[in-house]
């Protein structure tokens, strides 16, 4: 599993690198999850952040989804602002 500030880069359709940290991660329900963020930082900025789960592995390489799911996502968000103390995760929809 990642450890807290380790990189995750995505590329986009557009082969663009965009790259985001783990903040932190936790099993729920024999699922494993990510909170990522597009900043390290440790002020008090706002970051862009999401929640992701494991999906499956392939060639060695752990393949996470976007949790889309609202009721999921409510909870393992809430499971995370417990573990962190520091951060209030607020949801935005797209």
């Amino acid at each position: 599993m990642p450890s807290n500030n380790e990189k995750i880069i995505f590329t986009t359709e557009d082969n663009e690198e965009i790259e985001f940290y783990v903040l932190e991660q936790t099993m729920i329900n024999g699922i494993n999850y990510l909170l990522i963020a597009d900043s390290a930082e440790d002020d008090d900025e706002e970051a862009n952040a999401l929640i992701l789960k494991e999906k499956d592995t392939v060639d060695k390489e752990i393949i996470y989804d976007v949790v889309e799911n609202d009721e999921e996502l409510e909870a393992v968000s809430k499971v995370f602002e417990t573990m962190m103390d520091d951060i209030d995760i607020e949801m935005n929809k797209a």
